[in-house]
């Protein structure tokens, strides 16, 4: 009863409070157009990839909270621009917390450009505009004054000032990356940038003096790819976001483990650390051009005493591509690959 009462009070939390993190992915690394819309076409062995995304969260303490995404980019002008390149891309998400008591729904495509500093460097800078909808479900939620002395009475009206169960905006994000690559076998990578830049306002009350308008949503992230010899790639990662008062910072290495001998066939293996809330270990396979990776996270928060230590799990499906093996495809920046 008091797990169902803790999911209960943390889930209204997050149905009424605005200012929190928005949608995320253990794997940010494989939901690059979310985490920054300069990294949209920044595929330099590939003209085009897409992917899926799901993540299931919280079973353990009651309905659970589910995210499942699709997405997509490609590159344009390869062979028009001698020194750069154009990205487009898009991306569809849902988030549904609980029985369905709120749903989120993202919609929103992303432009890049990609520049070469010299033979070993590249800038890019991109723009991303959404579409949001949150819906709820008021006939789910339970209120304080709905309780009658022995047990919460959903015909009791609870006198909560709604004026919609739907709250719809758009919003304009915008980011930069930076690459270095030294030689063949090191990639260094760094990135910034903003969402809700406009500052859109998510409500579901009517006109108030509170400020509704969501806060910036700044976002930081370092890679490093460096080939060990013909069978081992370490990759390191750090990832940083901060909305208003709420952080997360993800900080972790995966390997890349050649299985034959053209790496068309790869075991990644790894372990990521988001501090104060989950460790997570990971592991997955690339075959051929398809990526399959999937990770558990392991509650090691103040809810780990509710929810036994399990937190969530998430899988995803990662697809690269060329249009055409004999289009002559220019490929501008070199890569740490088998």
């Amino acid at each position: 009863m008091l797990k169902k009462l803790l999911y209960s009070s943390f889930l209204l939390l997050s149905v009424l409070i605005t200012q929190a993190q928005d949608l995320h992915f253990s794997q940010y690394f494989n939901a690059p157009l979310l985490v920054n819309p300069a990294n949209t076409g920044f595929t330099p062995d590939y003209d085009y990839r897409v992917g899926v995304h799901h993540r299931n969260q919280w079973a353990s303490v009651g309905n659970p909270y589910r995210t499942q995404s699709i997405w997509g980019d490609l590159q344009l002008l390869n062979n028009k621009l001698e020194n750069g390149w154009l990205g487009i891309g898009g991306a569809i998400l849902q988030d549904v917390a609980g029985s369905s008591i709120l749903t989120g729904t993202r919609a929103f495509g992303t432009i890049a450009y990609h520049q070469m500093l010299g033979a070993r460097s590249l800038l890019s800078g991109g723009f991303g505009l959404g579409w949001v909808n949150k819906r709820i479900d008021l006939s789910k939620l339970t209120f304080d004054n709905q309780w009658n002395g022995k047990f919460f009475d959903n015909t009791i009206n609870p006198n909560e000032p709604f004026a919609t169960n739907q709250s719809n905006y758009l919003t304009l994000s915008a980011g930069l990356n930076y690459s270095y690559f030294p030689t063949d076998n090191l990639y260094l990578n760094i990135g910034l940038a903003a969402n809700h830049i406009n500052r859109p306002s998510e409500t579901f009350y009517g006109p108030t003096s509170a400020d509704t308008r969501l806060d910036v949503r700044y976002t930081a992230f370092a890679n490093m790819s460096a080939k060990v010899d013909d069978r081992w790639i370490v990759n390191s990662n750090m990832y940083v976001s901060q909305m208003a008062n709420a952080w997360e910072t993800v900080i972790g290495v995966n390997t890349q483990r050649s299985l034959n001998d053209d790496g068309s066939l790869q075991l990644i293996m790894g372990g990521y650390y988001r501090v104060s809330d989950a460790i997570i270990p990971m592991i997955g396979f690339n075959l051929k051009d398809y990526r399959f990776t999937i990770n558990y996270d392991a509650t090691v928060s103040s809810l780990g005493r509710f929810n036994n230590g399990r937190g969530a799990y998430e899988i995803s499906i990662v697809r690269d591509g060329i249009f055409s093996s004999s289009s002559g495809r220019s490929v501008k920046c070199p890569s740490v690959r088998f």
